[in-house]
């Protein structure tokens, strides 16, 4: 955050140092964190006070004065880390404890439960017809745990009025609180952590370090919140270095490609998985003030489908269009709804949540779009296969890849195309339709060398003319040295995939791709890697290499692979020139810790635990009322 740490008074020597030490005091000079000096002597204030004063020809005592001046933290941010820090461990009890409140609501009021099954059934129509009970009382939760920072922060005492989703849920909210429940009086536990983010919000100005900030702090709320819907929804904010080099490389590629502005009359713009909405809040920046209001209301839209970023986003968006154009305007291009979902045309017929959202949503599909930016969520598996947290199936857009990369994929094993980026990557070709258009996700960078994605590479060849990815390295899953030069991950260690920026340029002209490749240094970290891309505004001021597209949808050659694919193969799926005729993937237990080791008794030994903690969950299940044919397990 771009917060003043400290302040340097510098004096001649014919001045008398404690004289204008003075004089400043009583002009007002802040008396926080500076150093006073005259070439011979320095003093330093903090918190008001007189600290001490060094003889500037001392080395070390100027040393010792200097880095105690860089080390003051304002009480505010460090009540803040404190706080927020607390409130990560502290939110998961007041989570539950919200949870069992509900749980009582939904059995003895009347009112909340007519109130939820109407807002269930909107969930059901509009977000995820799998959605459950759980699911929504979530979003109830979330909105309880963060509605009075989003009026605090943002200043905005009637969002929760006006926002069309703010004030459908809170219609569940107000009837839940009807009997005795005062959501007040339950969250005085977290008054701690309100105020400190208040008194912190109060010292930031710029409204980018407060969007920064209430960034720090939605990251924040869902690690401690909640780990599964993180892990499926891949939550972690977009640096800000990535968002204006993706921002910036659009506009020049806009120009450049095809002689168009942001605000060209033609250009129509979508971010399908917002987040906080950083990507068309720095957009509405580059538009000039007498072009905005029409792009702003008509060709600029975003959607997104969990609760608490959803309104962030819409504070974040509308204060930028606030800033710009001088008059408050509620964005319209803002929809509440899961953008995957939008791929089926019977959706269409559906209500999304609210009317106005769904007027919202109609709007949207209608219009011919020709700008896909974000960052989509990437995680082709749960973190722990035992949270039955699988990411949610999407019919067309699953079928869609089935048809395209599936299908031109030589690869056995292709569950990575599954990742939900790769699902955001075809919605955004498909969304094009057959308009020449730009898509620029950051996303994974499997899909650069991974052999599953063969045919991934090679409709994005057929579907467009120039392609740009910038790696930024950082894969921490794997080991070693070259652990070592994966580097830090330009995100955050929350995330453990290397990381890449891709663009996509479609111009419908004839011939092959042309497909352009820059990687950062080795053993970087995650802030020098920022930097570097920091120091690389947009596309055009990257040295570019040029990949070649070979037969077998490869971009990047392999060491010796072509002496390599002259060998005999030692099976093949089909045909019998291979080394073995039974072509197979071999013994594939999925259990290997439970059946293989070198140590029989020991494999025996954990063999037994696991046929025992089987039947003793199997007994449980059938005790608490369930009937099935499953039989216990015996060990042979």
């Amino acid at each position: 955050m771009n917060l003043v740490r400290g302040y340097w008074e510098a004096k001649d020597t014919a001045d008398k140092l404690d004289a204008e030490i003075e004089k400043k005091r009583k002009a007002g000079y802040p008396l926080t964190n500076i150093i006073f000096e005259d070439t011979q002597t320095a003093v330093l204030y903090q918190h008001g006070q007189r600290i001490f004063s060094v003889d500037m020809k001392s080395p070390d005592k100027l040393a010792e004065l200097v880095l105690q001046f860089f080390a003051y933290i304002e009480p505010e941010i460090e009540e803040f880390e404190h706080a927020v820090e607390e409130f990560k461990e502290r939110v998961p009890d007041l989570a539950e404890g919200l949870k069992k409140r509900i749980d009582v609501a939904h059995r003895t009021n009347t009112k909340f439960k007519q109130a939820f099954a109407e807002f269930f059934e909107l969930c059901q129509t509009s977000l995820n017809p799998n959605i459950s009970q759980a699911a929504v009382d979530e979003m109830l939760i979330q909105h309880i745990l963060t509605e009075r920072l989003i009026r605090e922060i943002f200043d905005n005492p009637e969002f929760v009025r006006r926002n069309v989703i703010a004030a459908e849920v809170e219609k569940v909210m107000v009837a839940m609180t009807s009997h005795s429940f005062d959501r007040n009086t339950y969250l005085r536990d977290l008054d701690r952590f309100y105020v400190a983010i208040e008194h912190a919000a109060r010292t930031m100005t710029d409204w980018s370090d407060k969007q920064y900030f209430l960034n720090t702090v939605y990251e924040r709320f869902f690690q401690g919140y909640s780990v599964k819907l993180a892990d499926t929804m891949g939550i972690v904010y977009t640096p800000q270095e990535i968002v204006d080099f993706m921002c910036a490389s659009v506009a020049e590629v806009l120009e450049k490609e095809f002689g168009e502005k942001l605000w060209s009359e033609d250009v129509y713009i979508i971010d399908p998985c917002t987040g906080t909405g950083n990507f068309i809040v720095n957009l509405i920046r580059r538009i000039p003030k007498a072009k905005l209001e029409a792009v702003y209301k008509n060709r600029l839209f975003a959607n997104e489908i969990m609760l608490l970023p959803y309104y962030i986003a819409a504070l974040n968006i509308e204060h930028a269009f606030f800033e710009q154009a001088g008059k408050y305007e509620s964005f319209e291009g803002l929809c509440f709804v899961d953008t995957l979902d939008l791929a089926d045309d019977k959706q269409g017929e559906l209500e999304f949540m609210t009317e106005a959202n769904s007027e919202r949503v109609a709007r949207q599909k209608a219009a011919p779009i020709t700008v896909v930016i974000g960052n989509p969520p990437y995680n082709a598996h749960q973190q722990n296969e035992n949270d039955q947290n699988r990411n949610r199936a999407y019919k067309v857009i699953d079928q869609r890849i089935t048809d395209t990369n599936v299908k031109d994929s030589s690869a056995r094993l292709r569950t990575a195309l599954s990742d939900a980026y790769v699902k955001f990557f075809r919605y955004a070709t498909d969304r094009l339709g057959e308009r020449p258009g730009i898509v620029s996700f950051v996303s994974n960078n499997s899909f650069v060398r991974g052999l599953a994605f063969d045919g991934f590479r090679k409709h994005v060849a057929m579907d467009f003319d120039l392609v740009y990815h910038f790696n930024f390295k950082g894969n921490a899953r794997t080991a070693g040295e070259q652990r070592k030069r994966e580097g830090g991950n330009i995100f955050s260690n929350l995330i453990r995939t290397s990381i890449g920026i891709t663009l996509l340029v479609r111009r419908r002209s004839k011939g092959s791709p042309r497909i352009n490749y820059h990687a950062v240094a080795d053993y970087l970290t995650a802030e020098e890697k920022r930097q570097y891309l920091h120091a690389h505004s947009s596309i055009g001021a990257v040295d570019w290499t040029q990949l070649a597209h070979d037969g077998k949808n490869n971009w990047i050659a392999g060491e010796n692979e072509e002496e390599f694919a002259g060998l005999l193969p030692i099976g093949l799926k089909d045909g019998d020139n291979a080394i073995f005729e039974v072509y197979g993937c071999g013994v594939a237990s999925n259990g290997d810790a439970y059946v293989y080791d070198y140590d029989a008794e020991k494999l025996a030994s954990r063999a037994k635990q696991m046929v025992e903690d089987f039947n003793a969950q199997l007994d449980r299940w059938r005790r608490s009322g369930n009937r099935s044919r499953a039989g216990e397990l015996v060990l042979c």
